[in-house]
C-alpha cells in the first residue's frame, strides 16, 4: 500500500507540475531571426501590426502579383524566419502575396504566447490585410500545427476564400492524453479545440496530413477531416513527418495546393 501511495502522489505531483508549467509545453518561441526574406531573393515590406492588449506583431508582407494572399499562421516553435524556406516555394509556384507574421511573444513581437492571444493576432493579421487592400475572396488562411488553431478560430469570424490546415490536431487536451495519458484532463486549462470548431467553417477547406507525423498521431488530422463539413479536400502527404512535409512531398505537395486553389478560383468564377 505504502509503495502504491507513493506512485499515486509522485503521479500527482508530475500532473501539478505539468498543469502550472502548461505554457512551456505548448509554445517554443525563438526571439533571433535565422534569416530574411532577401536571403531568398524574396521582395518583402515590413509589418508592424498592432493587436490586443498592446501587442506589436512583427513580419513581412511578402510580395508578388498582389492579386491574392496568404495569411500563414506557423506552429508553435521557431520565428518566421524559420518559414521563409517555404514562403519562397509557395510564392513561387502559387503566385500568391503572403503575410509571414510572429505571435506575441516569437521572433520581434512583443508579449507572450497564450491561446487568447494567439487568437486576438490572427484577427489582426487578418484586419491588417484588409487594410491593405485584399478583400475577402482574396484572402486564403493556412495553419501550420499549432497555427491552424489560429486559422480556424479567424476563420470562424473573418471571411475568407478558403483554408489549409496542415499538421492538425483535435484540441490540447487530446494531444495531452496522446502524450502524457496520465495526465487528469481538467488539469489542462488550454484547449485550441479545433474539433469542436471545423464543423462550423462554411469555407473550402484543405486538410493535409503527413503519414509518419512523429508530433500529431495523424488519425487526429484524419478525425479533423471527418468532422469538418463540405466543401473539404483530403490530402496526406506520403512519408511525411510532422516538420518536413513540403520537403517530402515535393512536386506532389506543390501540386496539391495548386489544384485545390485553382479548383476554388474556377468555382468561384462561375456566373
Amino acid at each position: 500500500m505504502l509503495s502504491l501511495a507513493i506512485v499515486l502522489l509522485l503521479v500527482a505531483g508530475i500532473g501539478v507540475y505539468l498543469a502550472s508549467n502548461e505554457a512551456r509545453f505548448i509554445y517554443f518561441p525563438a526571439r533571433e531571426y535565422d534569416a530574411v526574406p532577401e536571403n531568398y531573393g524574396l521582395r518583402a515590406e515590413t509589418l508592424d501590426i498592432s493587436a490586443a492588449e498592446g501587442a506589436s506583431l512583427k513580419g513581412w508582407w511578402i510580395r508578388n502579383r498582389g492579386r491574392e494572399v496568404l495569411l500563414y499562421f506557423h506552429g508553435n516553435g521557431g520565428n518566421i524566419s524559420h518559414r521563409l524556406e517555404r514562403a519562397k516555394l509557395l510564392t513561387d509556384a502559387l503566385g500568391l502575396d503572403l503575410f509571414l507574421v510572429d505571435y506575441r511573444g516569437y521572433g520581434h513581437s512583443g508579449g507572450s504566447p497564450s491561446e487568447k492571444g494567439l487568437y486576438a493576432d490572427g484577427a489582426a493579421i487578418y484586419q491588417a490585410a484588409r487594410e491593405r487592400g485584399f478583400s475577402p475572396e482574396k484572402i486564403v488562411l493556412f495553419g501550420e500545427s499549432l497555427g491552424c488553431a489560429v486559422a480556424i478560430e479567424t476563420a470562424l469570424s473573418h471571411p475568407c476564400r478558403a483554408v489549409i490546415l496542415e499538421a492538425p490536431f483535435l484540441s490540447v487536451p487530446a494531444m495531452a492524453k496522446a502524450i502524457y495519458p496520465f495526465l487528469p484532463r481538467f488539469l489542462v486549462r488550454t484547449r485550441f479545440d479545433n474539433g469542436s470548431k471545423v464543423p462550423r467553417l462554411t469555407m473550402p477547406k484543405l486538410i493535409a496530413v503527413a503519414e509518419r507525423d512523429d508530433v500529431v498521431p495523424p488519425k487526429q488530422g484524419l478525425r479533423l477531416y471527418e468532422l469538418a463539413a463540405p466543401p473539404k479536400e483530403l490530402y496526406i502527404i506520403r512519408g511525411a513527418t510532422h516538420n518536413d512535409t513540403y520537403i517530402v512531398g515535393g512536386e506532389d505537395y506543390l501540386a496539391a495546393w495548386k489544384q485545390f486553389l485553382e479548383k476554388r478560383e474556377s468555382l468561384d468564377s462561375r456566373p
